[in-house]
This record gives structure tokens, C-alpha cells and sequence, in this order.
């Protein structure tokens, strides 16, 4: 509407009015015939007067004034449009990060729920041992205490389930405990080396688009401002009535082509000097959020190459933990290992789950941040 409100000043403009007057005497003229004779009294207004007019004026020429005008309105139209991009790219951002926080937590859910296996397992073991004499009571002691401990962990996990659900579904306008089932789904890594990762976010991100139109828009305000003292040419045409019975024509049409031209304006230059300042601290922004973009860009690239190793090493680790676990195990029942033994190696199984857990959910994190900093989410 901006937009439209500056386009209309390109139209015509149509202004009625009226009104009525009251003069306590009336209006006369003295004047001689042919300047000689006695002093002749003309009535020229009555006491009591209405008056109406309609007049149309329509600008000729404006010395660019009101085409900068629209230039400035369609700029600014623009980087609010791109302003509205980069709020949806925010919001699908928050979204993925509850996304992730969704699976994260599941996972969680999933790795305390199979320390309690194993350990409700490995209870079993004390307890049967413990009925053979074969260990102590402080055995079957610590595997209860052992056991206790995991399954409050599961219920602190199931818990933050909830918690990062509640706000996934608050993020997507849905009732809270709306039921959450997600399928780990992620986009591909976008291709293409740093360097050209960096080159297409300065074209994708509408973040640099919206301060480059803002800039625009500052820009030709302030040439619009600078074309309101140069010249100005307008058409104005109407019909003015005035009541008037001394009058042989009390209604006329009128039609006037007038030109302004201000020579000296004490304010005008200040004010267009004020826009352009406004529009060099905009191009320091724009210099800004750039460095920032690349900063992001290199930031989520780093960020993958970092995970891709972490899940190669805990990879690696969970099939040692897992190994270990099960020898561990085989040595307790034949008592050659210790409680202590058995449940560290159990800590270190489940250890290595989340250590593989949080990699590759901050692999895929970092991908969508990527795709976030290049402006394709």
C-alpha cells in the first residue's frame, strides 16, 4: 500500500469546497468616469456571502520527485518481501533444531532403556550367584542400587521427550500433547567446494537482498528529496462559485498552469544528506552480514567434517564397548571379574551409544545449518 500510495501521486486530485462569510459592511469601490465628475460608490460583495469550488490538479513535471518516490516505494517493498523470506527460513530453522531435539531425545530414551536391560540382566546374574554363596551381599547390593539409578535416568529422559515434543508441536501450532512421531528423514549435503558454497549464499541469502533493497530505497529518497527544490510544473482546472448578487458571473471555470521553482532552501540539502548517511550505515550492515554469512558457511562446513569423524571413531567404539561388555560379562559369571568391572564396562557401552548418538545428530544438525546459512532450507 506504500507502494500504491506513492504510484498515486501520480493521479490527479480532485479538492471540493465551501464555506460561508459574514463582513459587518459591504465591499465598495469608489471610482470617477473618466476621472472627472463626482465620486461614484460601487458595490462589489454583499455583506453575506457562500462560497464553493471543486478544483483538479494534476503534476506535469516534478523534476523526479515522485518517480524516486515510487523507486523508493518498490525497494522498499522488496526487502520486505525479503525480510519476510528470511523470517520463514528462521522459523524452519527452529523447527529442524526441534526436529533434532525430538530424535536426540529419543535416542536418549532408547539408550537409558537398554542400560536398564542390561543391568536388569546382570542383576539376574547377582542374584543367582548371591543364592550360590558365590558372591557377597554387597554384590547384589550395589547391581540394586545400579538398577535403581537407570531406570530414574529413564524416566528423566522421557521426561525431556516430552518437554522437546511439547515445543515441536508449539513451533507447528498444534495442542501440546499432540502424539510425536517422526521419521529420521535429512536433505543431502549440499555439493560443491567452500569457496562455492560462500558465492551461493551471497546470491540465496535474502537477508543481503533486503539490506541491498533497503540501501536502494535510501538511496532515491534521497534524490526524491533533493528534486523538491527544483522546478515544478502543475495543471490545475476546476469551477469556483461565490455568491454574489453585484456580480454578473458569480460561477466560472478556471483553468492555470503553474510552476514552482525553490532557489534557496535552508532544510531541504540537510534532510537528503540525513537519507544518505542512513544509506552508508546500511552499507556497512550489508559489509557486515556478508563476513557473517561466510563465517556461518565455513562454521556448518567445519561442523560436518567434524561429525563424519566423531561417527567413524564411535563406530568403531561401540563394537570395542559392546565386545567388552559381553567379556566382561562371561568373566563375572566365572568369577574372574568384579561387580566394578562389569558395571563400568556397562557405563562405557552406553557411553559410546550416546557418544554415536550426539554425532550423528550433530551431523545432521550442522547440514541443515548449512543449508540455513546458504539460504536453501
Amino acid at each position: 500500500h506504500q507502494l500504491y500510495s506513492a504510484q498515486g501521486q501520480r493521479l490527479p486530485e480532485l479538492n471540493i469546497g465551501g464555506g460561508y462569510s459574514q463582513n459587518n459592511k459591504l465591499s465598495i469601490i469608489r471610482t470617477q468616469i473618466n476621472g472627472q465628475g463626482p465620486d461614484l460608490d460601487l458595490n462589489i460583495a454583499q455583506r453575506g456571502r457562500a462560497n464553493a469550488q471543486a478544483i483538479l490538479s494534476l503534476p506535469v513535471f516534478t523534476s523526479g520527485r515522485i518517480s524516486r518516490n515510487i523507486n523508493a516505494a518498490e525497494a522498499s517493498l522488496q526487502a520486505t518481501q525479503n525480510n519476510e523470506l528470511a523470517t520463514v527460513l528462521d522459523i524452519k530453522m527452529r523447527v529442524a533444531d526441534a526436529y533434532i531435539a525430538v530424535l536426540r531425545a529419543e535416542s536418549s530414551v532408547q539408550v537409558a532403556q537398554s542400560h536398564v536391560d542390561s543391568l536388569t540382566a546382570h542383576n539376574q546374574d547377582v542374584n543367582n550367584l548371591y543364592t550360590q554363596k558365590i558372591v557377597a551381599r554387597n554384590d547384589l547390593l550395589s547391581s540394586n542400587v545400579e538398577l535403581a539409578n537407570a531406570k530414574q535416568r529413564v524416566v528423566q529422559a522421557l521426561n525431556n521427550l516430552d518437554a522437546f515434543q511439547s515445543l515441536y508441536n508449539q513451533l507447528l501450532d498444534r495442542p501440546l500433547s499432540t502424539k510425536v512421531e517422526l521419521i529420521s528423514l535429512f536433505p543431502a549435503i549440499p555439493g560443491g567446494k567452500l569457496t562455492e558454497l560462500s558465492g551461493q549464499a551471497g546470491i540465496n541469502r535474502p537477508e543481503l537482498a533486503m539490506l541491498s533493497r533497503q540501501i536502494e530505497s535510501l538511496e532515491q529518497q534521497a534524490k526524491s528529496v533533493k528534486a523538491e527544490i527544483l522546478p515544478q510544473i502543475s495543471f490545475d482546472g476546476g469551477f469556483r462559485y461565490q455568491e454574489n448578487r453585484f456580480q454578473v458571473n458569480p460561477g466560472m471555470w478556471l483553468a492555470s498552469v503553474n510552476m514552482e521553482w525553490r532557489l534557496f532552501d535552508g532544510t531541504t540539502r540537510h534532510k537528503s544528506n540525513a537519507v544518505i548517511r542512513q544509506a552508508l550505515a546500511l552499507k556497512d550492515e550489508f559489509n557486515d552480514m556478508r563476513s557473517q554469512i561466510d563465517m556461518q558457511v565455513r562454521r556448518s562446513w567445519m561442523d560436518i567434517e567434524e561429525t563424519r569423524n566423531r561417527i567413524k571413531v564411535a563406530e568403531v567404539a561401540i563394537e570395542q564397548a559392546e565386545e567388552n561388555m559381553k567379556v566382561t560379562t562371561r568373566r563375572y559369571q566365572q568369577g574372574f571379574s568384579t561387580q566394578t568391572d562389569v558395571l563400568r564396562a556397562e557405563d562405557l557401552r552406553t557411553v559410546t551409544h550416546d557418544n554415536y548418538n550426539n554425532a550423528r545428530f550433530d551431523r545432521d544438525l550442522a547440514i541443515l545449518r548449512l543449508r540455513r546459512a546458504i539460504g536453501i532450507l
